[in-house]
């Protein structure tokens, strides 16, 4: 079933009878329950996203973040880069995003981030790769049905040079308590 037959049956309520399982359907879920990241593992995070001249700008223009060295050529070709640089929180978000089929798909929250370090700058042009380490985890003390898992995502480009790390604690549930599948 494609993506598109999927929200044609999503949006019209007649296809959809209560108690409709979408695993009938073929449809694989993002994210792993708490059981299923282990202290330790590492998560390579696929596929890869290069950075367009589009996306810098809509993100800049989407956060107002209008400084001269991610929107203007010549301003940027006369600072130390010498080409425009990437907005180091679209990269963060951008590293995020591609955590999700591997580790918060399932989360109920992002709880926190404990530290986001750009560790080298990103350009148009580079592609950005990541990949997440398990590094704690625990069963939630007023909520039983979950757990809390602190993770370490290095994101790196095409170079394999690393340009960020950020650590960040997710709540997700225990599979013990959920249902295997999604009933509408």
């Amino acid at each position: 079933m494609t993506l598109l037959t999927l929200n044609h049956y999503a949006l019209n309520s007649r296809n959809m009878q209560h108690g409709t399982n979408i695993s009938n359907w073929g449809l694989s879920m993002y994210g792993r329950y708490y059981e299923e990241l282990e202290v330790g593992k590492t998560y390579s995070h696929s596929p890869g996203k290069t950075i367009t001249e589009c996306d810098n700008n809509f993100f800049s223009l989407m956060t107002m973040n209008h400084h001269p060295i991610h929107i203007d050529q010549n301003f940027a070709m006369k600072q130390q880069a010498g080409k425009i640089l990437t907005v180091g929180t679209y990269v963060f978000s951008l590293v995020v995003g591609q955590s999700v089929r591997d580790i918060s798909g399932k989360a109920i929250a992002n709880l926190e981030y404990d530290s986001i370090k750009h560790l080298e700058p990103s350009y148009i042009g580079d592609t950005i790769y990541s990949k997440t380490t398990v590094l704690e985890k625990r069963i939630s003390r007023t909520k039983p049905d979950r757990g809390i898992v602190y993770v370490e995502t290095i994101a790196y480009n095409q170079d394999e040079r690393p340009v960020l790390v950020l650590r960040r604690r997710i709540l997700i549930p225990l599979k013990r308590c959920n249902k295997e599948s999604f009933t509408i």
